[in-house]
């Protein structure tokens, strides 16, 4: 196979080929987290269900935002940069796990239940008042 410059052309069988390279459709957010096609299906998305099996079409059948071609780029971008890509999802997966640690400590779990009791029973108190007025207001 030889290399061939871009955007250069190639004839075969009487038919005239441009030969140019595509750019990834991957677009970072805000928050560094890689994007398809200018959709908000994630990188992660695409590799995960391509990893359990599905194929381009199943993706795009699930995702309709996205463009089979760009699926199938991903893909191709996945398998060819295959350790690149996996150091990136290992780090979201990191960022992920420190957001929920930060999530846990700015709220505590084992208190909610009390709280939504005690709030529950202040409004009971406040509710069977009410509901003795609107009963007696009808005879």
């Amino acid at each position: 196979m030889c290399k061939r410059q871009q955007g250069e052309q190639i004839t075969v069988n009487k038919v005239a080929l441009s030969i140019e390279a595509e750019p990834i459709p991957l677009q970072p957010d805000t928050d560094g987290v890689l994007r398809v096609g200018g959709t908000r299906v994630t990188l992660d998305t695409i590799v995960a269900a391509f990893e359990e099996g599905a194929t381009a079409e199943e993706i795009v059948y699930q995702y309709p935002s996205l463009r089979l071609a760009d699926v199938y780029s991903v893909i191709g971008y996945y398998l060819q940069r295959h350790s690149e890509v996996e150091a990136y999802l290992q780090r979201r997966q990191q960022q992920a796990a420190e957001v929920r640690q930060g999530n846990k400590k700015r709220c505590e779990p084992r208190d909610i239940r009390e709280r939504l009791l005690a709030r529950r029973a202040r409004r009971m108190t406040v509710r069977p008042a009410k509901a003795m007025s609107y009963a007696t207001a009808g005879r």
